[in-house]
């Protein structure tokens, strides 16, 4: 029965959705704000795979309705929690008698998310953790409200987003939230990170602990922080720093590594009381082979050079545009967007020229996306890559990207 209501609930977020689609491309006005209002009710109850794609959704707000995106973009700060007695059912069979580990765990949780919330607990020695806690039953639904979200999905084509768009979205999502179920493999992760960045003394990434962790719970140390969504009124000297880190650590990470933490929303990241940029959550890490590192500076560079041919060249080492290639104006348009980002000296990412034309472009790219056919592991590493770019948005970020990207474009040119 709860598997049913959850699928009726599904369908009828996805009814109203439709219907508003439909009315919009019929000449009619559709309230957009009431739609948003409703899937961010619906979606913060059901949790789950359609509150994910919904989240994600919304850092594509270059290609949603605004007033859609500005609901949509809830999700992802201000999701309702789950009652907590379905919560402590989900610590009890971890762990049995509460009192016996825990002086005291707060009902209230101060993160909520798609797949888990997080609550603060304090043990007898004094200890502050977060116990970062599963859903109870989601994944015994999680297969039954994949099947719905894919239906759902398909009214993306009233936003005339290519079906093979959606296809790799959907793929995309479907393993994005299989893995996030496994709580071991984040443990595992956030194990790795600590080692992997200690030489970053501005990086700070939670302790795991095993042995208070299992397959629905995962009990981290504490680590207290403001979140970036929060820190554009913070001092200039602190949001460079923040900025600083954050891009050594996505270079060192990719092009070192060979891995990306790929759910790069803002509530993953804060800063503690030191001005250090902290990282909370890594359910979602991707390995990156290095030839698909390669691929896309290589189309990085045909990009920087503004020659349209090289860039279809480079789209298709990528493993894309399999059938006819896109318009070259639509290229060389590409080529004068991007090329800013990337000039000799201190680019400003608050700078709003720049993004604006990287906006008014999203559609006219998205609309050849079923010419361009690109693979759907190099559209998760377009997300996750757009989604840091919002992130240095977001603090005024002063980089001198060109210095950073020189010597990985000399790189990707020795074979």
């Amino acid at each position: 029965m709860r598997e049913r209501g959850r699928t009726r609930r599904l369908l009828g977020l996805g009814v109203r959705t439709g219907s508003a689609m439909i009315r919009t491309r019929l000449g009619g006005q559709a309230d957009w704000r009431a739609l948003g209002e409703a899937l961010f009710d619906g979606l913060s109850e059901l949790k789950g795979p359609a509150m994910k794609l919904a989240q994600i959704m919304a850092q594509w707000d270059d290609l949603l309705p605004p007033d859609l995106a500005d609901e949509l973009s809830r999700l992802q700060r201000q999701a309702e929690p789950m009652p907590w007695e379905g919560i402590r059912r989900t610590l009890i069979d971890q762990y049995g008698d509460l009192d016996r580990h825990f002086r005291e765990i707060e009902p209230r949780p101060f993160a909520s998310a798609s797949m888990g919330q997080v609550h603060r607990a304090v043990t007898h020695d004094g200890n502050t953790l977060v116990l970062k806690v599963q859903y109870p039953g989601l994944a015994e639904v999680l297969e039954s409200d994949l099947a719905q979200v894919r239906r759902i999905m398909r009214l993306g084509r009233w936003l005339k987003v290519p079906q093979v768009r959606l296809d790799a979205l959907f793929e995309e999502l479907a393993a994005s939230l299989r893995g996030e179920l496994d709580y071991h493999a984040e443990a595992e992760a956030l194990a790795r990170y600590r080692a992997r960045y200690a030489h970053l003394d501005s990086l700070v990434i939670p302790e795991p602990l095993p042995s208070l962790s299992g397959p629905r719970v995962l009990a981290m140390r504490y680590v207290a922080g403001t979140p970036l969504r929060e820190l554009e009124d913070a001092d200039d000297a602190t949001r460079q720093r923040l900025a600083t880190t954050l891009a050594d650590w996505l270079t060192e990470e990719l092009f070192t590594h060979r891995e990306l933490h790929a759910d790069p929303h803002a509530g993953n990241f804060a800063a503690d009381d030191h001005g250090r940029l902290v990282i909370y959550d890594l359910g979602a890490v991707v390995p990156v082979p290095e030839s698909r590192l390669r691929a896309m500076m290589a189309l990085l560079d045909a990009t920087l050079a503004g020659d349209p041919m090289a860039m279809d060249e480079a789209l298709l080492g990528l493993g894309g545009r399999q059938g006819q290639g896109a318009p070259l104006a639509l290229y060389r348009e590409s080529a004068e967007a991007v090329a800013p980002l990337f000039a000799p000296g201190i680019q400003d990412f608050s700078d709003v020229r720049v993004h604006r034309r990287l906006r008014d472009l999203t559609p006219k790219v998205w609309a050849a996306m079923d010419r361009l056919q690109p693979p759907a592991d190099t559209l998760l590493l377009s997300r996750t890559l757009n989604g840091h770019y919002w992130n240095l948005v977001r603090l005024g970020a002063r980089l001198d990207m060109h210095a950073r990207t020189q010597p990985l474009l000399a790189w990707a040119r020795r074979r």
